[in-house]
């Protein structure tokens, strides 16, 4: 820029070394009347477009150093997931594991369940076939929807032989039941076992493989599906 300007290398660093030096707290009643008048909601980067409007340049990090210091402190929404009321499955299949999680053989009961998660700004789910005998998840699937295809593609994800697992184990939820997941379990001789209506005890020991599943998966910034 200086070859360019024709200005001597000597000029531009005399004039920037020599420069005023503001001093940031000159603006700290600004930042405070921008916070307040915002209700208190504004963070740092509303607050630096507010004073820019006043012709007040700061950088975010010196609004955050005078909000820190006033401990102002922006309210903010979280995004969160929005629950969708959906039926339940009332067929007449009675709970056969009937909490019995522990003393299990290989492949003699495998437990599903879904859970979701934040993935590029939008939910999705994912379906988890565990073995009760070492809770290794043997089968699992993500999609932005909650269908039978999701439970089907983790089906197709098991490597072991579908007709060694005895029991499969769900709760309500209509994603288990349709014709999809009735054939996979029909033609695998693959017996049905329904945690009880409104019974989150039921699916204990699965409910808490998902949800640690679920808080390492928040852990991960740029999970792809």
């Amino acid at each position: 820029m200086c070859q360019i300007l024709k200005i001597a290398k000597s000029t531009y660093y005399y004039q920037t070394n020599n420069c005023v030096k503001y001093d940031v707290n000159n603006y700290e009643e600004e930042v405070i009347s921008a916070f307040n008048k915002s209700r208190k909601i504004y963070g740092s980067r509303k607050i630096k477009a507010v004073l820019m409007r006043k012709d007040i340049i700061l950088s975010r990090r010196k609004i955050r150093f005078l909000m820190i210091k006033n401990n102002l402190v922006s309210k903010y929404t979280k995004l969160k997931y929005r629950n969708h009321k959906i039926m339940v499955n009332n067929d007449q299949i009675s709970n056969v594991l009937n909490r019995k999680f522990n003393n299990k053989k290989p492949n003699e009961v495998v437990v599903s369940d879904l859970t979701y998660v934040q993935v590029g700004g939008k939910w999705h789910y994912i379906c988890l076939l565990i073995d009760l005998f070492n809770r290794e998840i043997i089968g699992y699937s993500a999609r932005p929807n909650k269908t039978a295809e999701l439970v089907q593609q983790a089906f197709h994800k098991i490597t072991r032989p579908l007709n060694k697992i005895t029991l499969f184990h769900t709760d309500r939820g209509n994603e288990f039941k349709n014709n999809i997941i009735d054939e996979i379990l029909s033609t695998f001789k693959i017996k049905r076992s329904l945690s009880n209506k409104g019974c989150p005890y039921d699916d204990n020991a699965l409910k808490q493989l998902t949800k640690l599943l679920k808080w390492n998966l928040s852990r991960v910034k740029n999970l792809k599906i």
